[in-house]
């Protein structure tokens, strides 16, 4: 086994890797940029080593630094993570020339499984189901559309050695296919170097499931499961869970089984991950194969009990596997959700800046809970426009698929995340919808579920008045108790009234000490709700009992009550004395400015191309201009019929937040 190990990576991977590492006695290295000098991955490991510039064309993915860095701390080998350079054939050539092991397959595999026309070739050659397409190379946009057109719509516009979803369109025209055409083309060569495109049948209402395969370097190979994948915004995956709810062990047999047939077509030997898309049928058709680990290999681990990055670098060692096919059992149920920079209120548009609070929810680990936390930042850190914007990746495992979404539930609840825009409110939507909880997944169900994009979420009536009656209980419980710590009054606590005002819903109680009462006004009506909970003022996480429900809430202490964040919902809950809510109906209410004569750049960004000019007429979704961010290329549309009266930004302007790109009148 290696004495000594290099990271060629960055954030939360970089962490994992130096995790398992530290538990095999294994000494690691860190590499790092100028934007990463104070990065968790650096001081995690037990050396560090600066290699260039903030972006990642001038350190991470330059080889020969990594190299050089393995010479200066006698490195034995390099873990790439993923991204970057993991799955760069020249590079895993490099080392070996240079005499550094490459944790993860042998080059001629990931050259193979890379490209992926070679892929599906080969995969066709390997008895592995496939997707009909033009597997050829595709020279402009008149013939993106042909082919499209010969393919028949929709069809799926792919970069050649794509990934992350970058350089990925779907058409459903011919308008659509020739931009789809030339925006993967150049998101291809500026993310990849690559601007190879293919087209393929595009399977409507599909899922993605793929399966975690694992070989070594004797020929052995097995696979673990598989995961699902479905749930996916921008052809990014978001959330995903192991195993899948829609597969049955007919088809999980027949996938797994394929998977290795193609892993054993190009002699692979590491952890791999086939992918496919299923149809409602259960037919599946062979995606692409990642020769490298997954973002999301947590749930496979938490379901097979298997450490995939000890097992990549016992195969790397030259170890033959451990585990044979008939051992390896899937128990219980797993659920990954990934913490992003990104604001859902805007499109889900980039954040980036100082985390001014980052208090993930304590990992535990018991026989029937297990909550994890992959990270790679910290209180205080920065989330850099020069990177993915991934802050953590929050896993729950339980018995059963019901249980680890009730988990994920109260673990995004307990997430504290302020300075920066973040899913969480998202994740926490999307855990509490009937479909989801179902298992009633495809790769459309964010753009179906939110067709209008995200606006927040909207509680309950029972949910509402429980958070209602909580802060009627802590809000009289905070004042008496600076009262009586002040020792000007005595007040009595055993019948208080008090109002909650959220939204316009009004709820009163009668506070008791332990308890409060809820009044229906209407009806006549009262009820008893007991609340339990040992919070106290100046804490912003609450975990309470109110009735039978148990509530874990982040509260921020307000002028006149609390903002309250619960399940995806953000509110504004008031606490009020019942004649001062009786005169609220009469307060005046501020309306937000009118910026719909503006184009406002949605996040920060640089300006790499407009499309009209000032004076000319647009029409309701016409493309007004791209906006770079985080190596995505984002077209910004306009919302309405206008004439653009004037241009406030230049190609190459490198814009904040709500920045003017350019002005309009009605027509």
């Amino acid at each position: 086994m290696f004495s000594k190990i290099l990271i060629a990576n960055r954030g939360e991977i970089a962490c994992r890797v130096i995790k398992t590492a530290k538990i095999m006695g294994i000494k690691t290295v860190a590499v790092y940029s100028d934007a990463d000098r104070e990065a968790l991955h650096v001081s995690m490991a037990d050396e560090a080593v600066h290699i260039g510039g903030s972006p990642a064309s001038e350190s991470y993915l330059l080889g020969d630094k990594i190299i050089a860095a393995c010479k200066e701390t006698g490195a034995e080998a390099v873990h790439p993570g993923y991204g970057f350079l993991s799955e760069n054939a020249k590079f895993c050539e490099a080392l070996e020339k240079a005499g550094i092991t490459f944790i993860g397959p042998p080059p001629n595999a990931i050259e193979a499984m890379g490209d992926k026309i070679t892929s599906k070739k080969i995969a066709k050659e390997a008895n592995v189901s496939t997707v009909p397409g033009y597997m050829g190379l595709i020279e402009d946009t008149d013939e993106a559309v042909k082919i499209s057109n010969e393919i028949g719509y929709p069809v799926m516009i792919k970069a050649s050695a794509g990934g992350g979803g970058k350089g990925m369109r779907i058409a459903w025209n011919d308008a659509e296919a020739r931009e789809g055409f030339e925006r993967s083309k150049s998101e291809a060569a500026s993310s990849f170097g690559d601007d190879r495109i293919f087209i393929e049948k595009f399977v409507t209402d599909p899922r993605h499931i793929e399966i975690q395969v694992l070989a070594d370097k004797h020929g052995n190979c097995i696979y673990l499961g598989e995961r699902e994948c479905s749930i996916q915004r921008r052809n990014q995956k978001v959330i995903e869970e192991a195993p899948s709810p829609f597969l049955d062990e007919e088809t999980r047999k027949k996938m797994g089984e394929q998977s290795v047939a193609l892993a054993k077509a190009v002699g692979y030997a590491s952890a791999g991950t086939v992918e496919f898309i299923v149809d409602g049928d259960k037919n599946f058709y062979f995606l692409e194969m990642n020769t490298r680990l997954q973002v999301e290999h947590p749930v496979t681990e938490l379901i097979t009990g298997i450490d995939l990055v000890e097992q990549m670098l016992r195969v790397a060692a030259g170890e033959k596997l451990s585990i044979a096919q008939d051992e390896v059992t899937l128990n219980g149920w797993a659920i990954e959700s990934r913490l992003y920079a990104e604001d859902p209120y805007r499109n889900f548009l980039p954040s980036i800046g100082r985390l001014t609070t980052y208090r993930p929810p304590s990992e535990f680990e018991s026989e029937d809970l297990v909550v994890r936390n992959d990270t790679g930042v910290f209180d205080g850190g920065e989330i850099s426009t020069f990177y993915d914007p991934m802050i953590a990746k929050l896993c729950t495992w339980a018995p059963d698929r019901a249980a680890a979404i009730s988990a994920m539930s109260d673990a995004l609840d307990a997430f504290e995340v302020e300075g920066i825009g973040h899913n969480i409110p998202f994740l926490s939507a999307v855990m509490e919808q009937d479909r989801f909880k179902e298992g009633r997944l495809t790769t459309g169900y964010i753009a179906e579920e939110f067709p209008d994009g995200f606006n927040g979420v909207e509680l309950g009536n029972a949910a509402k008045k429980n958070i209602a009656g909580l802060a009627a209980y802590i809000g009289f419980h905070s004042q008496h108790r600076g009262f009586a710590e002040a020792d000007t009054l005595d007040l009595s606590i055993k019948d208080v009234a008090r109002s909650v005002m959220i939204g316009d819903e009004r709820f009163d109680f009668d506070v008791l000490e332990e308890a409060v009462i809820w009044r229906d006004r209407e009806d006549d009506f009262e009820m008893l709700m007991r609340v339990e909970t040992d919070w106290g003022p100046g804490e912003t996480l609450i975990r309470a009992r109110v009735g039978d429900d148990h509530i874990v809430a982040q509260v921020t202490r307000k002028a006149t009550g609390f903002r309250v964040r619960y399940r995806g919902a953000d509110m504004n809950v008031q606490v009020f004395e019942p004649h001062v809510a009786d005169l609220m109906v009469h307060m005046p209410v501020k309306m937000p400015p009118d910026m719909s004569k503006f184009l406002l750049c949605p996040m920060p960004g640089q300006v790499v191309r407009l499309e009209v000019a000032e004076g000319d007429e647009v029409q309701e979704g016409q493309p007004l201009a791209i906006v770079e961010a985080m190596k995505m290329e984002n077209v910004l549309r306009a919302e309405k019929k206008a004439i653009v009266s004037k241009i406030a930004a230049d190609v190459g302007s490198i814009l904040a937040v709500d920045d003017v790109i350019m002005e309009f009148e009605d027509q």
